[in-house]
């Protein structure tokens, strides 16, 4: 098997991008190329904070300005990160919106005109990461969406089987929880029983 690096420039096996249980034996790395410090590892640990098993998308909260921003997908299949123009507005930053509008294309190629792009610090577990958002005037299910240049910029792996993001910075690996209990509200089918009409 030809050797690759992995997303911190260590020289591994392309199987150890991301490590799991098997890699290790007896409590060893299988793989002498790469070290343990530099590597970001899913295990069945992991799951055990599952609510159950599931098909949610992965959901986290940030921080911004000191306030904490819920619902927002993180999307890999996503090349721009996104935010709706009224949480942007109740944070009273509407004055940092640069007018660039750029065309946001849906799966089914539908386009979307955003109100223009800003530059926000956000801070996910202890990190905080300047971060470019297109600024969307329309509907969305979330208040925000963090997409490839994010997780990229971020050097992440988001796993959504375990509802987690895990991210190496200066030398420490982090964990960012996902909240699965917001996707079940976010998707929840509510049942209204009507109420009897009384007859005369």
């Amino acid at each position: 098997m030809t050797s690759t690096h992995d997303y911190w420039g260590n020289r591994c096996s392309p199987r150890t991008h991301v490590q799991t249980d098997e890699n290790f034996h007896h409590g060893r790395r299988t793989d002498p190329n790469c070290n343990l410090e530099d590597t970001l590892i899913f295990s069945e640990e992991d799951l055990e904070a599952m609510i159950e098993l599931h098909n949610d998308a992965l959901v986290i909260s940030f921080l911004l300005n000191n306030t904490r921003i819920k619902r927002v997908l993180v999307d890999p299949s996503s090349s721009a990160n996104i935010i709706r123009s009224e949480v942007v507005e109740q944070l009273e930053m509407l004055n940092r919106v640069a007018p660039i509008p750029r065309v946001l294309h849906d799966f089914n190629m539908t386009g979307e005109v955003t109100k223009g792009e800003i530059n926000l610090l956000i801070h996910t577990s202890g990190v905080i990461q300047n971060t470019k958002f297109q600024v969307f005037n329309g509907d969305m299910r979330y208040n925000a969406l963090l997409g490839r240049p994010w997780i990229h910029s971020m050097r992440e792996v988001p796993s959504t089987l375990h509802q987690v993001i895990k991210f190496s910075h200066e030398g420490r690996n982090h964990d960012h929880n996902g909240e699965q209990q917001a996707v079940k509200e976010i998707f929840a089918v509510h049942n209204k029983v009507p109420n009897p009409r009384a007859r005369s």
